[in-house]
């Protein structure tokens, strides 16, 4: 019984990973929250920046 309880759960993390895997187009949310963890990091690269020469 343990065996197939892990067989079945391998299954379905599997078909889990396959389907969001399968999601490559991005909705304007998704492209805008990924623009703005850019900005937040660039903000943070540029005040590293500015502290490295302290």
């Amino acid at each position: 019984m343990k065996l197939g309880r892990t067989i079945a759960a391998a299954l379905l993390a599997s078909t889990l990973m396959i389907s969001l895997s399968a999601c490559e187009d991005q909705g304007p949310m998704e492209e805008a929250g990924e623009e703005f963890d850019d900005s937040i990091e660039d903000a943070g690269d540029a005040i590293e920046d500015a502290t490295d020469g302290n």
